[in-house]
């Protein structure tokens, strides 16, 4: 008999999913009972994976898990006007799929065939799964299925609810890939078996909407070109039947690729510029890094210098958001390798230029200073580490 699942430990877990669910989209600090309280335990209702890692979550995974799923932002109020606004709510999934992005991006990334409305439904035994939103350029492949004929508190089966045998788990839960409940094939081929071109994926419940479920596959590089058939395979607790999903994917190739391998040094620490991809949806930023990071003034005692963290800004001065931001409650480490995604530009620059910073951490608490619910905290940028870089399109 396997062993029965700690009470105690249950009830926290349950907890914990319920302050992640109930977070700000905008949110990118999680609460400290998260942090304190994940240990080694495995995370429910968003799964996250990577090459080579494990399915039990530590500290900063469980971190990045969550803003992987919570993390998606609003469209910017800013640039976006009324009439356009208006035209996206009929892409109920857009706003989290595009941050401080322009209307220009928006109408390109339409008529480019990067933000698909595939208006499809599949119902069986009751149970109907949606998919009406799907956004691919490259780089990420994102979508939403919305559920009916059930009413659940979630699309995914709580941590409670997942260590029963799966005859007793109730009706109308979707599986998450941890239970290859969720497939992904291109062209008959499943992306996600061994994750070797997986950079990172999460599913699990939509936070902003109801009875929707979310799926985002970041990938380290396209190997399958500008056309193919996505074929999306869902299982559901208490149904036979596989949900199956079809759909033609044809993007235009305008997608600006920089591989500048440039490098910065300051003391002992360098970072090197490996790849920036730019599409009308998505900047993805690739950087390797050795060395300890270098430490202000301030950052002495009880107070360090957290990872390097890098912004990106146009020749207009105009910042990108980063889409999520990682949260590492360690000292830093003297070798990174970062592939991130941010916000899109407004138009394509002529240069763009990296802006490193750190936080400045309590090691007692790791706490940073200026941390707020909706700050990171106080950016400690390092002018000498800055790089500008030229784009050619």
């Amino acid at each position: 008999m396997g062993k029965l699942p700690d009470p105690v430990e249950s009830a926290e877990m349950e907890a914990i999913e319920r302050m992640i669910r109930q977070s700000s989209m905008q949110k990118t600090s999680l609460n400290d009972k998260i942090m304190n309280r994940i240990g080694e335990m495995e995370m429910s209702r968003t799964e996250k994976y990577a090459k080579n890692k494990p399915n039990i979550m530590k500290r900063a995974a469980l971190t990045a898990a969550a803003t992987a799923i919570l993390g998606g932002g609003l469209v910017g109020s800013g640039f976006v006007s009324p009439v356009m606004a208006d035209a996206l709510k009929q892409i109920p999934m857009f706003s989290t799929l595009f941050e401080g992005t322009s209307e220009e991006a928006v109408k390109a990334a339409m008529d480019q065939g990067l933000v698909i409305d595939p208006n499809l439904s599949v119902t069986h035994d009751g149970i109907t799964l949606k998919l009406s939103d799907l956004l691919y350029d490259g780089t990420r492949l994102s979508f939403i299925l919305d559920r009916e004929g059930v009413d659940l508190p979630g699309t995914v089966a709580p941590f409670s609810e997942r260590k029963k045998p799966e005859d007793q788990i109730p009706k109308g839960y979707i599986k998450g890939a941890e239970a290859a409940g969720t497939t992904l094939l291109i062209d008959g081929k499943d992306i996600m078996k061994g994750f070797e071109n997986i950079q990172t994926a999460g599913f699990g419940d939509f936070a902003k909407r109801e009875n929707a479920y979310m799926a985002e596959v970041q990938f380290k590089k396209p190997v399958w070109g500008n056309e193919f058939e996505l074929t999306i395979r869902t299982e559901v607790t208490g149904v036979d039947e596989v949900f199956e999903f079809k759909v033609p994917v044809k993007i235009e190739d305008n997608t600006v690729l920089l591989k500048p391998n440039a490098t910065k040094t300051l003391e002992d620490f360098s970072y090197n510029v490996k790849e920036m991809v730019i599409t009308p949806v998505t900047t993805r930023l690739v950087i390797d890094s050795k060395g300890k990071v270098p430490r202000s003034p301030e950052q002495s005692g009880d107070y360090i210098a957290s990872m390097m963290y890098y912004d990106i800004v146009d020749d207009q001065g105009n910042l990108l958001k980063q889409r999520k931001v990682g949260l590492f409650y360690s000292e830093p480490k003297t070798e990174y390798h970062v592939d991130e995604l941010y916000s899109p530009f407004k138009e394509t620059p002529k240069t763009i230029t990296i802006k490193p910073y750190t936080l400045t951490v309590n090691k007692n608490t790791w706490k940073a200073i200026g941390e707020t619910q909706g700050s990171l905290g106080t950016k400690n940028y390092i002018k000498d580490l800055e790089m500008t870089i030229p784009v050619e399109k």
